[in-house]
C-alpha cells in the first residue's frame, strides 16, 4: 500500500467524520435522539444481519431511530464505544470502519442486575451533503457477545409500558 499524504482538507473532513460516527454512540447513551437522527440521510441501509440475522435492508431513518430508542432508552444504562476510527475518503463520500462494544445494563422488577454485551466493529458509508457528512449506511459485524438477549425484548417490554422509563431512574 502506497503511503498518501493528506491534505489540510482530508483532515478536516477525516474530524468531521469521525464526529459524526461518534455521535451515534453518544445519541444512544444519552437518549438524545434529536443528535441520534441528525446524523443520518433521510432512508438508510442498515444491515445489522451479524446481530440479528434479519436481511439488510433500507429504512426511513425516523423510523430506525424510533425502533432503537424505544427498546434502549428503557435500559437502566448503555454504553457504546467506538475506537480505532479508519477513514477512507473518495471525494463526497467516504467509509469509516470503527471498533465497537456497546453494553446494555437492565435491573429487573425485583432489582436484579444483569448485562449484556457485543463487540465486534460497524462499516458506515457517509455523503457529503449541505448539512456536513450523514451515515446512508450502517452495517455491524459482531465478533463476539456475552450475556442474556433476552434482556433487548425485556427492554423493549418496559419501553411499551413506561416510554420513559430512563428518565424515572
Amino acid at each position: 500500500m502506497t503511503y498518501q499524504r493528506l491534505t489540510a482538507e482530508d483532515l478536516i473532513d477525516r474530524a468531521e467524520i469521525i464526529d459524526t460516527v461518534n455521535r451515534y454512540a453518544t445519541g444512544i447513551d444519552r437518549c438524545d435522539w434529536e443528535m441520534y437522527r441528525g446524523i443520518f440521510t433521510e432512508t438508510v441501509l442498515y444491515d445489522f444481519s451479524s446481530w440479528s440475522g434479519a436481511e439488510p435492508g433500507p429504512l426511513k431513518a425516523d423510523d430506525w431511530v424510533a425502533r432503537v430508542g424505544a427498546t434502549l432508552s428503557a435500559f437502566d444504562a448503555t454504553q457504546h464505544v467506538l475506537t480505532n476510527h479508519r477513514v477512507f475518503l473518495n471525494g463526497d463520500e467516504a467509509t469509516c470502519v470503527a471498533y465497537m462494544s456497546a453494553h446494555h445494563h437492565f435491573v429487573t422488577d425485583d432489582g436484579e442486575r444483569q448485562m449484556q454485551s457485543i463487540g465486534g466493529y460497524y462499516t458506515d458509508h457517509l455523503i457529503r451533503t449541505a448539512d456536513g457528512w450523514r451515515i446512508n449506511a450502517v452495517k455491524l459485524t459482531v465478533t463476539w457477545e456475552m450475556g442474556d438477549r433476552a434482556l433487548f425484548a425485556q427492554a423493549a417490554e418496559r419501553g411499551r409500558r413506561r416510554p420513559d422509563a430512563r428518565a424515572e431512574r
